[in-house]
């Protein structure tokens, strides 16, 4: 039985401001706990295979990252349980991967999600995390509106300020998370939906044939709607250097 779950999610992105665009694609997640990743032969820790994760690819510097160690660090640091914390982000497709945004789910020993760790990358293979909890560490439900101070460049067409408002919705059966930045004079919103299915060979095929390029498709994405922001003549912010800290909230 397959320890490893497939999300068949959907994305939506919507720029908020006097330019608008807006657009929206589905996108494959799975979500593993890094302790207990028994999954079909099709998927693969830390190895090749045509579906894989590794631990290199999270938690810290991309290609340097040391996987369920470094979150654990992280909420540690802030008292936080970590009694069960589960991974969720796209795989690797063939052996390429990118994350815009990866999650590290952290639950207390009753089940309950207590903290987030948002895992932003850009397209310059920077990385800040963003460390979401409520101020009484009580658990984080559905009605709740988590917010975190931007500190990060992710796209050239935002600058680096305003506040991120996120909220959860982690269920046995589905994964809803919802970004709403707000800057002076625009922002973002964003979403990530989805159903919680067994990671089988089978689906595993599905997604390999339905979006062979994996997230290569995620990456020439991004750029053609950067594209089409640039013919819309939005200011373009050179890149800054990303922030001396690894995570913030």
């Amino acid at each position: 039985m397959s320890q490893v779950e497939r999300i068949r999610a959907e994305t939506f992105h919507g720029r908020k401001g006097v330019v608008k665009n807006a657009f929206r694609y589905s996108v494959d997640y799975v979500l593993l706990d890094p302790r207990k990743a028994t999954a079909p032969a099709l998927f693969s820790r830390n190895r090749g295979n045509l579906m894989s994760v590794h631990d290199i690819d999270h938690g810290g510097t991309p290609g340097e990252g040391r996987g369920l160690e470094w979150a654990r660090e992280v909420l540690l640091r802030q008292n936080l349980p970590t009694d069960r914390v589960l991974l969720l982000a796209q795989p690797r497709l063939l052996g390429h991967v990118f994350n815009p945004v990866s999650f590290w789910l952290a639950f207390d020993h009753l089940g309950h999600l207590r903290a987030v760790i948002a895992e932003v990358t850009n397209t310059y293979g920077d990385r800040h995390s963003y460390l979401c909890h409520r101020d009484d560490r009580a658990p984080i439900t559905r009605e709740d509106t988590l917010t975190a101070t931007k500190m990060f460049h992710v796209s050239p067409f935002q600058p680096v300020q305003g506040t991120y408002a996120f909220r959860f919705d982690i269920r046995p059966d589905r994964i809803g998370i919802w970004i709403d930045y707000t800057t002076p004079g625009g922002g973002l919103f964003t979403n990530l939906i989805g159903p919680r299915l067994p990671l089988t060979n089978a689906g595993i095929l599905a997604s390999a044939f339905r979006r062979p390029f994996g997230s290569r498709r995620v990456l020439a994405l991004i750029h053609w709607q950067a594209l089409k922001l640039w013919l819309k003549r939005v200011k373009f912010n050179s890149r800054p250097a990303p922030p001396a800290e690894d995570v913030s909230r």
